[in-house]
């Protein structure tokens, strides 16, 4: 049995609506979730979301990213990690999703899809000690 990725299913929903409006756009959303239905895979909606979600921002230059601090940052340095990320992956559009984590004992953790930027404190501590130990 072949199984069927939710990557490759948002990416068939995305070329099958891409372009259309009203009434075709109608029949495309309704044939995805006919064919969902069909084949048992309604649970499996979210990541199906999200991965589209995903490609459309990709297709339209819009980033997100989640930037964990130790607490609330001011909005000059919002403004700097936004910049930075416009920048850094050429981006139209940056949105942020600001998080406070009291564990961080300080620095930022920024993570843009499957990459991570760790400037946190306690990584820098880690990393040290690695280097210490390898040494």
């Amino acid at each position: 049995m072949v199984s069927i990725l939710t990557k490759n299913i948002a990416q068939a929903i995305y070329e099958s609506s891409c372009n259309k409006e009203g009434a075709l756009l109608d029949v495309a959303i309704m044939d995805s979730a006919t064919f969902l239905k069909k084949k048992n895979l309604l649970g499996k909606k979210e990541e199906i979301l999200k991965a589209l979600e995903d490609m459309i921002n990709k297709e339209e230059g819009i980033i997100k990213a989640r930037v964990t601090t130790k607490s609330q940052i001011e909005k000059e340095l919002e403004k700097g990690i936004e910049d930075f990320i416009r920048e850094k992956y050429k981006a139209k559009e940056v949105i942020l999703e600001l998080k406070t984590n009291k564990d961080v004992l300080g620095g930022i953790k920024i993570e843009i899809g499957d990459e991570i930027i760790d400037t946190t404190l306690s990584s820098k501590i880690h990393q040290l000690q690695d280097y210490l130990i390898k040494n």
